[in-house]
């Protein structure tokens, strides 16, 4: 199922209060608009990074405190990208659910996720009671 009409979204639209069903055309655009915008928000981030801190980042330095620094930086802004690059493929994933119409729907039960969790984590594929086992069971593993 894919959206080829353009849905607008109601100013100051709050997809908490849509009475028009779970997942309607309205809420799922809404839905869509946040995730594009937090990837294009995500790719300009990186753009930056990529031109400004680590293109421009001299790691040969004369002093051996100065490199250590340098190195520590630079290793730690590959890891957010790394990061990041992981959010933008969880990001492509729900927008990919929402063209296939299983946006907002948890992979585990088939249950609802619910809005509230959804205007928090968009990217969530997991009910709250489901990420919970989910969570609890890492733990038990990572315990024994």
């Amino acid at each position: 199922m894919t959206a080829t009409a353009k849905v607008s979204i109601p100013e100051k639209y709050d997809p908490e209060k849509d009475k028009n069903g779970f997942m309607n055309p309205v809420m799922l655009e809404y839905f869509r608009q946040k995730l594009v915008e937090w990837r294009t928000e995500l790719l300009k981030e990186s753009e930056h990074t990529i031109q400004e801190t680590l293109q421009g980042t001299e790691l040969q330095k004369p002093d051996m405190a100065d490199r250590a620094s340098a190195e520590t930086d630079h290793a730690l802004e590959l890891r957010t990208r790394d990061r990041e690059r992981k959010l933008i493929s969880k990001i492509n994933s729900a927008l990919e659910s929402i063209n296939m119409g299983e946006y907002g729907f948890c992979e585990e039960t088939g249950e609802p996720i619910s809005i509230a969790r959804l205007k928090a984590r968009p990217i969530a594929t997991l009910s709250l009671e489901a990420q919970e086992r989910h969570e609890r069971l890492e733990r038990t593993k990572r315990d024994e």
